[in-house]
């Protein structure tokens, strides 16, 4: 029932008991009577439970202000690095390690500036000849400013991810199919670097690019098969290219150095030839005064001499037994093996010419005969 219906009932809850005119109460009673309350616990009077009113007071206060003092402390790992704002200010950097701030006053953004990240980025792409490739693409970053990093934009992985996107499709589009996806992806990833330093360089967000990644570049797969012979036909060329590239890197040493060895050889042979042909002119200058004290021994002594020569050389056998019925021994076994393991003496031109002149002189002198008895003891000399 309410306190205030007709009829005379009137139960305001504002009012005492003994007193129907008086008014609500006083906010100070009210907390009086509380922390007598609180006093009576203690087992103390009225004045007692003032005391410990104020004393309470004090203690809430002091615990507050402990909650508030250690809710201040925090740790930033070795890789971070601590942003402060005060009253939602820029105020300064805070260094890793074990800090305390003043809570409600300023506020503490970390930020991970040591780690390399990465972000993928991937989807079909048209090229500028008009072909459809899927391209896999990855960087690497890592964040150089926290605080433009954390403030520059709104989310700077998601900005930088629209912006490798828009980098990658741009060069995929000016690039043809076959660049793309054999010979040109070095070419490509570096344009694609270049390009995303560009894009993001107006909006300064902090980050750093560190590399590129060009992860895989494939055409559809109706068409896979076609452009896989294609590439493979592109890597043979390229594997001829080398084979033969190393085949001349290892021709062209051993040819220079046979003709090198030639080079010697001729020059070795040229000295030789002029040496011995040197030697035959002073031999015959020696010969020269023997020749004018006594011409007809001389040339009789060039002409054993050259025969000699002509016949240590041949493989023929003359025997002369005439007047003579005695049984001769050749050692035809030891005569064929000097001859196969002797090298053959030059004989120089101006031997021949003295042996042909002392033949014709001997023939017009009629000195044969005794040229064939020196033949017959110089044969036997060899026998």
């Amino acid at each position: 029932m309410a306190w205030n219906e007709p009829g005379g009932n009137n139960n305001d809850p504002w009012k005492n008991r003994g007193s129907r005119d008086q008014g609500p109460p006083d906010l100070d009673e009210v907390f009086k009577k509380f922390f007598d309350k609180l006093g009576g616990f203690g087992g103390g009077g009225k004045s007692s439970g003032k005391g410990f009113g104020g004393l309470g007071l004090g203690l809430i206060v002091g615990i507050l202000i402990a909650v508030w003092f250690i809710s201040g402390f925090y740790t930033l790992k070795e890789a971070e690095r601590g942003v402060v704002l005060r009253f939602g200010k820029f105020h300064s950097f805070q260094e890793p390690g074990l800090r305390w701030k003043p809570t409600f006053v300023d506020t503490v953004y970390p930020v991970n500036v040591q780690s390399v990240r990465s972000m993928p980025s991937s989807g079909f792409m048209l090229t500028e000849d008009e072909n459809v490739v899927r391209v896999d693409m990855e960087i690497q970053y890592r964040v150089m400013d926290p605080f433009k990093y954390t403030f520059a934009v709104v989310d700077p992985d998601e900005s930088l991810r629209h912006a490798l996107d828009a980098a990658i499709r741009y060069v995929v589009g000016h690039s043809k199919m076959d660049e793309v996806l054999t010979r040109g992806r070095e070419v490509a990833r570096q344009e694609v670097r270049d390009e995303l330093n560009g894009i993001i360089a107006p909006y300064s967000m902090g980050i750093e690019i560190l590399d590129v990644n060009f992860k895989d570049a494939r055409p559809p797969e109706e068409v896979k098969a076609a452009f896989d012979d294609a590439i493979a036909a592109q890597e043979d060329e390229q594997r001829y290219i080398r084979e033969a590239e190393a085949y001349a890197r290892e021709i062209e040493p051993r040819a220079r150095g046979q003709v090198n060895r030639m080079e010697q050889e001729a020059t070795a042979y040229k000295q030789r030839v002029t040496l011995e042909a040197r030697g035959e002119v002073a031999r015959f200058e020696e010969l020269l005064p023997q020749y004018v004290a006594a011409p007809e021994v001389t040339r009789q002594r060039l002409y054993l001499e050259t025969l000699e020569e002509v016949y240590g050389n041949t493989s023929k056998i003359m025997v002369d037994n005439k007047g003579s019925g005695n049984m001769m021994y050749l050692p035809l076994d030891k005569i064929l093996e000097r001859q196969n393991s002797a090298t053959p003496a030059p004989v120089s031109s101006n031997t021949l010419e003295g042996l042909r002149t002392n033949t014709q002189n001997q023939t017009a002198n009629g000195s044969t005969s005794s040229t064939g008895s020196r033949s017959d003891r110089f044969r036997t000399g060899r026998e």
